[in-house]
């Protein structure tokens, strides 16, 4: 009860914008905004109409700043929301938390003029950010002795390695192929850890307001098997992504994942599309699995960016949207429950992975539908920062 009263008299001592009371507010909004921003130009920056002040290759720049910009976002929002519930201690707010988003921006701003500002000057901006962020983290976790959460500590570091790595790469091959396919990878074993924790738990609490004696399965160590087996795959996947050895832990990996979600009764949780939404996007977690084991196995007739846009847009993108729109209407006070915007955001995205899917199946009509893959998923996220903005950029009510 102390602590409790402790924290309500720090939340109150702040007397600034509401934006700055909590994490997600701004980071959900700046993930938002610059998931429009960076992939509207992405089509004309392919095709070659329009050029950035970027010493990365297009698609270097592309892949670095959903990945490294849009990704590491939602992440930072997420757990500097997530973290005082765990730990107990105080949210990180006021000028701590501009400072952050400071950072962050900054490194935007970098990777985007890096050819003026030059690769050395541009990497070092871009990488603070990530690195205050684990430190912050860190801390936290560290003081509030929540000990088996230092496993998310790790995956921000090794996030934050990619993205040194990928400045490295770029610079002395031309190409950050490897650091990008890691930079992917974390945020996959993030879903698939964070996800196989809160998805069977939110289905839970759903179904017991309905009644339902059948519960879903709890993380168990069933489940850090099949983690310890995804982690794996994924190393694999990142170190040589052809080739039987990667193909085969993929394809196990994919099954194992498949079956968590199997046990967490998604099926009963069709009409509530807050929830739903949670498990399509656990599933396109587990799927992108298989399919990038397709390419592994037989890259002549599965395209590598089939398996890596399941992940990208499919799991990556419809999990942190899930996650955003539900965070931010718990914690600004308002009902748990998708509205009609909410639901054509999801949709959106999902035709989003759809049209860039069929990219590889109709590579005649690749451009066009290319343009189309990033309409959907600007109006997504346009949809999103539309219908939450009041919600992140105001008090709770």
């Amino acid at each position: 009860m102390i602590e409790i009263a402790a924290t309500g008299e720090r939340r109150r001592a702040w007397s600034g914008p509401a934006l700055w009371t909590r994490g997600f507010r701004p980071f959900f909004l700046a993930a938002g905004v610059w998931a429009v921003l960076a992939v509207a130009v992405w089509p004309p920056l392919f095709t070659g109409a329009v050029e950035l002040p970027t010493a990365f290759a297009a698609i270097d720049w592309h892949v670095h700043e959903l990945i490294f910009g849009y990704g590491a976002a939602v992440v930072t929002g997420f757990l500097l929301t997530a973290i005082p519930n765990w730990t107990g201690r105080l949210p990180v707010a006021g000028w701590p938390l501009a400072g952050l988003a400071v950072l962050w921006a900054l490194g935007r701003a970098a990777v985007f003029g890096s050819a003026m500002i030059g690769p050395v000057g541009a990497a070092a901006l871009d990488a603070a950010f990530l690195l205050a962020f684990a430190a912050v983290i860190a801390r936290e976790v560290l003081a509030g002795r929540n000990w088996r959460n230092l496993k998310v500590v790790a995956l921000v570091l090794v996030l934050a390695a990619a993205n040194l790595g990928f400045h490295a790469e770029a610079v002395t091959l031309g190409r950050a192929s490897v650091s990008g396919r890691l930079g992917i990878a974390v945020l996959v074993l993030l879903i698939l850890l964070i996800g196989g924790r809160v998805v069977p738990s939110f289905t839970q609490n759903w179904l017991a307001r309905r009644g339902a004696a059948r519960k879903p399965v709890a993380f168990n160590r069933n489940d850090a098997v099949v983690m310890a087996l995804s982690a794996l795959a994924l190393a694999l996947w990142v170190a040589a992504p052809e080739g039987a050895p990667t193909g085969l832990a993929l394809l196990a990996a994919g099954l194992g994942n498949l079956w968590r979600l199997s046990r967490w009764r998604g099926a009963a949780t069709v009409s509530d599309r807050l929830v739903l939404v949670l498990h399509v996007g656990f599933f396109c977690a587990a799927a992108g699995f298989p399919v990038a084991a397709l390419h592994a196995l037989a890259p002549d007739v599965v395209g590598f960016a089939v398996g890596l846009h399941v992940w990208a847009i499919g799991a990556i993108g419809t999990m942190t949207l899930a996650m955003m729109t539900r965070a931010t209407l718990g914690h600004s006070g308002r009902a748990l429950a998708a509205s009609p915007g909410t639901q054509a955001v999801y949709l959106a995205v999902l035709l989003a992975l759809a049209a860039r899917l069929g990219m590889e199946l109709w590579p005649a009509h690749a451009v066009p539908l290319l343009y189309v893959a990033a309409a959907f998923w600007v109006a997504a996220f346009l949809g999103f920062v539309a219908i939450h903005l009041p919600m992140l950029a105001r008090a709770a009510r």
